[in-house]
């Protein structure tokens, strides 16, 4: 049993849950929990607040979202068990995080599979993208659609221009078999630890540096305990909008229509919320102290020459096609 089903038994879960019960029985036929592990004053966050309103307004009322952020809930893997359970009904998790469940998603954590955001966004939407949301399903779980934080970039406390830099690193991870073998082949030495663990093993020096895009670098204030932060753009950090199957084709047509639209909607308003964001973010980092350090294209092709083996490691295990299609789609 996950945390999320646990603690929805006992203590102030019990509570919550049953206010949620009698409002759903003066009001509402439809009671929806969401869970996401984001702070408040995210995009994504935002972006779900957005959504009760618009669900609440465009089902006259018969549908209530509850929000839980910054994984008051569980974890992303806890999350997702318990939307396959139904004790959850939303959730988003980097596809990095339940590579356990959908191994093939980690097609999208490999290093420099993208030449640019654009491109990255045109095959998330496009049919890999599609096809890729569908392998969810035989996880009892429906994929909406990608949300995206954008091309990481690595903090540490000295620059990493070149693989010489990453000799004895710990370097912070997921929990994702593709990613760990990245900065194995860098060289570093792969720690993976659950998000909301980094900061203290940063500033405790447990791990010496970690990955993320600039605005998830910014929101878990990652910069006031690492001096320096390196603009790599090697990988995709980006996740999925998630529901429960079994809630889902439990609904009447016409709300399933409604949710559908209303997660479409959440993923581009996130998408564009991050990306407003980025510049100011990257100023505060700088304003900070934290030394921004830009690579030349000799360093990061180096980086990209290094940790090309990781893709055969993927073909090795999934076979060669659908890395193909998005080499093609990327072009």
């Amino acid at each position: 049993m996950t945390v999320f089903s646990r603690s929805i038994l006992t203590g102030a879960w019990m509570a919550t849950l049953g206010a949620l019960v009698a409002t759903a029985a003066a009001a509402q036929e439809y009671q929806v929990l969401f869970s996401h592990g984001f702070k408040p004053d995210s995009p994504h966050h935002a972006a779900a607040l957005q959504m009760v309103d618009e669900v609440a307004e465009a089902s006259g009322g018969r549908v209530e979202i509850k929000v839980f952020h910054s994984g008051q809930a569980g974890t992303a893997r806890e999350n997702f068990e318990a939307l396959q359970l139904g004790s959850l009904h939303i959730t988003t998790s980097p596809t990095a995080r339940i590579a356990g469940f959908v191994p093939e998603l980690q097609v999208f954590d490999l290093p420099f599979l993208f030449p640019s955001y654009d491109k990255m966004v045109e095959v998330l939407d496009g049919p890999v993208g599609q096809e890729m949301l569908g392998l969810l399903e035989a996880q009892n779980v429906l994929g909406v659609a990608f949300y995206i934080d954008g091309l990481k970039s690595m903090t540490a406390n000295k620059p990493l221009r070149t693989l010489a830099d990453f000799e004895g690193f710990k370097m912070r991870t997921m929990e994702s078999p593709i990613i760990m073998e990245q900065y194995r082949a860098l060289g570093a030495n792969p720690v993976p630890l659950d998000f909301l663990e980094v900061y203290n093993a940063l500033q405790m020096g447990t791990v010496d540096g970690q990955e993320n895009p600039i605005n998830l670098i910014h929101d878990m204030k990652f910069y006031e305990v690492q001096d320096y932060l390196t603009l790599t753009d090697h990988a995709m950090l980006g996740g999925l909008l998630m529901y429960s199957l079994d809630w889902y084709n439990a609904l009447p047509e016409d709300l399933q229509k409604i949710m559908h639209e209303a997660g479409v909607t959440y993923v581009q308003r996130q998408r564009t919320g991050v990306q407003e964001i980025v510049a100011r973010d990257l100023e505060t980092i700088a304003d900070s102290g934290t030394t921004i350090v830009e690579l030349t294209a000799q360093e990061r092709e180096a980086f990209r020459q290094a940790t090309l083996p990781v893709h055969e490691i993927y073909t090795e295990k999934y076979g060669d096609e659908m890395l193909n299609r998005i080499y093609e789609a990327a072009k």
